[in-house]
Protein backbone atom coordinates (compact mmCIF):
# COMPACT_ATOMS: atom_id res chain seq x y z
CA UNK A 1 0.00 0.00 0.00
CA UNK A 2 1.27 3.21 -1.09
CA UNK A 3 1.86 5.42 2.55
CA UNK A 4 0.61 8.98 0.85
CA UNK A 5 -2.67 6.80 0.03
CA UNK A 6 -2.96 5.24 3.34
CA UNK A 7 -2.35 8.30 5.34
CA UNK A 8 -5.08 10.41 3.11
CA UNK A 9 -7.61 7.50 3.92
CA UNK A 10 -6.72 8.53 7.40
CA UNK A 11 -6.87 11.97 7.08
CA UNK A 12 -10.11 11.64 5.42
CA UNK A 13 -12.12 9.40 7.77
CA UNK A 14 -10.54 11.47 10.56
CA UNK A 15 -12.27 15.06 9.12
CA UNK A 16 -15.65 13.49 7.80
CA UNK A 17 -16.22 11.94 11.33
CA UNK A 18 -15.23 14.95 12.62
CA UNK A 19 -17.52 17.06 10.99
CA UNK A 20 -20.07 14.08 11.43
CA UNK A 21 -20.04 14.53 15.24
CA UNK A 22 -19.51 17.98 15.37
CA UNK A 23 -22.95 18.93 13.45
CA UNK A 24 -24.86 15.43 14.88
CA UNK A 25 -23.90 16.16 19.01
CA UNK A 26 -24.36 19.79 17.81
CA UNK A 27 -27.91 19.55 16.86
CA UNK A 28 -28.51 16.99 20.02
CA UNK A 29 -27.00 19.85 22.52
CA UNK A 30 -29.25 22.56 20.75
CA UNK A 31 -32.69 20.91 21.20
CA UNK A 32 -31.48 19.69 24.54
CA UNK A 33 -29.76 22.25 26.40
CA UNK A 34 -31.10 24.72 27.85
CA UNK A 35 -31.35 28.55 27.23
CA UNK A 36 -30.50 27.67 22.69
CA UNK A 37 -32.91 29.20 20.52
CA UNK A 38 -33.70 25.66 19.36
CA UNK A 39 -34.36 24.13 22.78
CA UNK A 40 -37.33 21.87 22.43
CA UNK A 41 -37.71 21.97 19.14
CA UNK A 42 -37.85 17.96 19.16
CA UNK A 43 -37.08 14.29 17.31
CA UNK A 44 -37.97 15.59 13.35
CA UNK A 45 -34.75 18.42 14.07
CA UNK A 46 -32.61 15.91 15.87
CA UNK A 47 -32.79 13.31 12.79
CA UNK A 48 -32.89 15.92 9.94
CA UNK A 49 -29.98 17.29 11.59
CA UNK A 50 -27.70 14.31 12.00
CA UNK A 51 -28.99 13.44 8.34
CA UNK A 52 -27.49 16.54 7.19
CA UNK A 53 -24.10 15.91 9.35
CA UNK A 54 -23.68 12.22 6.92
CA UNK A 55 -23.86 14.12 3.97
CA UNK A 56 -21.62 17.32 5.11
CA UNK A 57 -19.40 14.62 7.03
CA UNK A 58 -18.97 12.48 3.80
CA UNK A 59 -18.37 15.45 1.50
CA UNK A 60 -15.56 16.69 3.39
CA UNK A 61 -14.18 12.64 4.07
CA UNK A 62 -14.06 12.56 0.18
CA UNK A 63 -12.51 15.89 0.12
CA UNK A 64 -9.67 15.17 2.10
CA UNK A 65 -8.94 11.77 0.48
CA UNK A 66 -10.70 9.38 1.80
CA UNK A 67 -13.35 8.23 -1.61
CA UNK A 68 -15.33 5.51 0.47
CA UNK A 69 -15.99 8.11 3.71
CA UNK A 70 -16.85 5.49 5.86
CA UNK A 71 -16.77 7.45 8.83
CA UNK A 72 -18.54 4.57 10.72
CA UNK A 73 -16.57 1.40 11.86
CA UNK A 74 -20.08 -0.91 11.13
CA UNK A 75 -19.48 0.72 7.54
CA UNK A 76 -15.66 -0.53 7.72
CA UNK A 77 -16.51 -3.83 9.11
CA UNK A 78 -19.14 -4.93 6.61
CA UNK A 79 -17.07 -3.52 3.84
CA UNK A 80 -14.33 -6.29 4.95
CA UNK A 81 -16.18 -8.77 5.69
CA UNK A 82 -18.08 -8.47 2.22
CA UNK A 83 -14.83 -8.66 0.27
CA UNK A 84 -12.59 -10.89 2.32
CA UNK A 85 -9.80 -7.74 3.39
CA UNK A 86 -9.27 -6.80 7.01
CA UNK A 87 -6.37 -4.64 6.32
CA UNK A 88 -7.79 -1.43 6.38
CA UNK A 89 -9.60 -1.91 10.03
CA UNK A 90 -7.03 -0.47 12.27
CA UNK A 91 -6.20 2.72 10.39
CA UNK A 92 -10.02 3.05 9.37
CA UNK A 93 -11.02 2.47 13.41
CA UNK A 94 -8.44 4.62 14.87
CA UNK A 95 -9.21 7.72 12.35
CA UNK A 96 -12.94 7.72 12.95
CA UNK A 97 -12.69 7.03 16.78
CA UNK A 98 -10.28 10.20 17.13
CA UNK A 99 -12.51 12.02 14.69
CA UNK A 100 -15.67 11.86 16.78
CA UNK A 101 -13.36 12.85 19.74
CA UNK A 102 -12.27 16.08 17.95
CA UNK A 103 -15.77 16.57 16.92
CA UNK A 104 -16.95 16.31 20.69
CA UNK A 105 -14.90 18.28 22.30
CA UNK A 106 -15.67 20.61 20.39
CA UNK A 107 -19.07 20.55 20.64
CA UNK A 108 -18.77 20.64 24.76
CA UNK A 109 -16.51 23.81 24.14
CA UNK A 110 -19.02 25.58 21.64
CA UNK A 111 -22.35 24.79 23.96
CA UNK A 112 -19.90 25.71 27.09
CA UNK A 113 -22.44 28.53 29.03
CA UNK A 114 -25.17 25.99 28.45
CA UNK A 115 -23.97 23.59 30.48
CA UNK A 116 -24.61 24.68 34.14
CA UNK A 117 -27.84 25.78 33.24
CA UNK A 118 -28.94 22.55 32.22
CA UNK A 119 -30.14 20.70 34.93
CA UNK A 120 -30.15 16.96 34.44
CA UNK A 121 -26.95 14.93 34.33
CA UNK A 122 -28.94 12.46 31.78
CA UNK A 123 -30.02 15.08 29.04
CA UNK A 124 -26.10 16.77 28.83
CA UNK A 125 -24.75 12.59 28.25
CA UNK A 126 -27.80 12.62 25.56
CA UNK A 127 -25.97 15.22 23.92
CA UNK A 128 -22.82 13.16 23.22
CA UNK A 129 -24.00 9.17 23.51
CA UNK A 130 -26.95 6.63 23.16
CA UNK A 131 -29.47 5.46 25.74
CA UNK A 132 -32.29 3.22 25.79
CA UNK A 133 -35.63 4.83 25.86
CA UNK A 134 -36.75 1.55 28.05
CA UNK A 135 -33.96 -0.03 29.26
CA UNK A 136 -34.90 -3.67 27.93
CA UNK A 137 -30.96 -5.07 26.74
CA UNK A 138 -32.68 -7.91 24.37
CA UNK A 139 -34.64 -4.83 22.67
CA UNK A 140 -32.00 -2.68 23.03
CA UNK A 141 -29.74 -4.94 21.39
CA UNK A 142 -32.14 -6.19 18.53
CA UNK A 143 -32.63 -2.14 17.62
CA UNK A 144 -29.20 -1.59 16.56
CA UNK A 145 -28.46 -4.85 15.15
CA UNK A 146 -31.42 -3.96 12.67
CA UNK A 147 -30.49 -0.24 12.27
CA UNK A 148 -27.23 -0.85 11.66
CA UNK A 149 -27.85 -3.58 9.14
CA UNK A 150 -30.29 -1.59 7.41
CA UNK A 151 -27.81 0.87 7.11
CA UNK A 152 -25.16 -1.01 5.68
CA UNK A 153 -27.85 -2.87 3.05
CA UNK A 154 -29.39 -0.20 1.97
CA UNK A 155 -26.26 1.86 1.27
CA UNK A 156 -24.75 -1.31 -0.27
CA UNK A 157 -27.92 -1.54 -2.70
CA UNK A 158 -27.55 2.61 -3.45
CA UNK A 159 -23.98 1.51 -4.89
CA UNK A 160 -24.92 -1.79 -6.60
CA UNK A 161 -25.11 -3.27 -10.17
CA UNK A 162 -28.63 -3.54 -9.95
CA UNK A 163 -28.94 -0.07 -9.17
CA UNK A 164 -27.02 1.30 -12.43
CA UNK A 165 -28.85 -1.28 -14.60
CA UNK A 166 -31.97 0.13 -13.85
CA UNK A 167 -30.54 3.74 -14.41
CA UNK A 168 -29.38 2.20 -17.86
CA UNK A 169 -25.82 1.47 -16.71
CA UNK A 170 -25.17 5.20 -15.28
CA UNK A 171 -26.42 4.44 -11.41
CA UNK A 172 -27.97 7.85 -9.51
CA UNK A 173 -24.80 7.12 -6.41
CA UNK A 174 -22.51 8.82 -9.04
CA UNK A 175 -23.39 12.37 -7.75
CA UNK A 176 -26.75 11.55 -5.76
CA UNK A 177 -24.48 8.69 -3.43
CA UNK A 178 -24.25 10.89 -0.46
CA UNK A 179 -27.41 12.84 -0.76
CA UNK A 180 -28.85 9.35 -0.67
CA UNK A 181 -26.81 8.07 2.16
CA UNK A 182 -28.39 11.18 4.41
CA UNK A 183 -31.48 10.70 3.72
CA UNK A 184 -31.03 6.66 4.47
CA UNK A 185 -29.77 7.71 7.84
CA UNK A 186 -32.64 10.11 8.05
CA UNK A 187 -34.82 7.74 7.23
CA UNK A 188 -33.67 5.44 9.77
CA UNK A 189 -34.10 8.06 12.82
CA UNK A 190 -37.63 8.41 11.73
CA UNK A 191 -38.15 5.15 11.88
CA UNK A 192 -35.86 2.65 13.79
CA UNK A 193 -34.23 5.43 15.98
CA UNK A 194 -36.86 6.05 18.87
CA UNK A 195 -35.78 3.64 20.52
CA UNK A 196 -32.18 3.37 21.23
CA UNK A 197 -31.28 6.86 19.55
CA UNK A 198 -29.49 5.06 16.97
CA UNK A 199 -26.54 5.12 17.29
CA UNK A 200 -25.49 2.73 14.01
CA UNK A 201 -22.43 3.77 14.40
CA UNK A 202 -19.69 2.64 16.98
CA UNK A 203 -17.30 5.66 17.14
CA UNK A 204 -20.56 7.75 16.57
CA UNK A 205 -21.10 6.36 20.74
CA UNK A 206 -17.91 5.20 22.03
CA UNK A 207 -16.10 8.28 20.87
CA UNK A 208 -18.31 11.50 22.52
CA UNK A 209 -18.84 8.40 25.90
CA UNK A 210 -15.46 8.87 25.97
CA UNK A 211 -15.15 12.43 25.95
CA UNK A 212 -17.97 12.56 28.54
CA UNK A 213 -16.23 10.50 30.69
CA UNK A 214 -12.48 12.56 30.48
CA UNK A 215 -13.75 16.06 30.55
CA UNK A 216 -14.91 18.68 33.08
CA UNK A 217 -18.82 19.21 31.76
CA UNK A 218 -20.53 20.76 34.49
CA UNK A 219 -22.63 19.78 36.27
CA UNK A 220 -22.23 15.82 34.31
CA UNK A 221 -23.51 12.62 35.81
CA UNK A 222 -21.54 9.13 35.10
CA UNK A 223 -21.23 8.05 31.25
CA UNK A 224 -23.29 4.64 31.48
CA UNK A 225 -20.60 2.27 30.72
CA UNK A 226 -23.34 -0.22 31.52
CA UNK A 227 -24.81 0.82 28.16
CA UNK A 228 -22.05 1.07 26.26
CA UNK A 229 -21.52 -1.91 25.16
CA UNK A 230 -24.99 -2.37 23.33
CA UNK A 231 -23.79 0.07 20.36
CA UNK A 232 -20.83 -1.24 19.60
CA UNK A 233 -21.95 -5.45 20.09
CA UNK A 234 -25.10 -4.37 18.10
CA UNK A 235 -23.70 -2.38 15.30
CA UNK A 236 -20.50 -4.73 14.53
CA UNK A 237 -23.30 -7.64 14.41
CA UNK A 238 -25.69 -6.25 12.25
CA UNK A 239 -22.79 -4.63 9.85
CA UNK A 240 -21.35 -8.39 9.70
CA UNK A 241 -24.64 -10.01 8.54
CA UNK A 242 -25.41 -7.33 6.21
CA UNK A 243 -21.94 -7.93 4.86
CA UNK A 244 -22.28 -11.46 4.84
CA UNK A 245 -25.50 -11.35 2.63
CA UNK A 246 -23.72 -8.72 0.32
CA UNK A 247 -21.11 -11.22 -0.36
CA UNK A 248 -23.51 -14.19 -0.96
CA UNK A 249 -25.74 -11.72 -3.27
CA UNK A 250 -22.83 -10.29 -4.95
CA UNK A 251 -24.16 -6.76 -5.08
Amino acid sequence: MDPLASHSDWLGEFMGTFILILLGNGVNASVNLRKTYAEGSGWIVITTGWGIAVLCGVLTAQAFGSPGAHLNPAITFSSAVASGDFSHLADFWSAQVLGAMAGATLTWLFFYPHWAVTPDPATKLGVFCTNAAIPHLPSNLLGEVTGTFVLVLVAGAIFSHGVAAAGHGTAPAVGMGPWLVASLVWGIGLSLGSTTGYAINPARDFGPRLVHFLMPIAGKGGSNWRYAWVPVVGDLTGAALAGLLLRWVHL
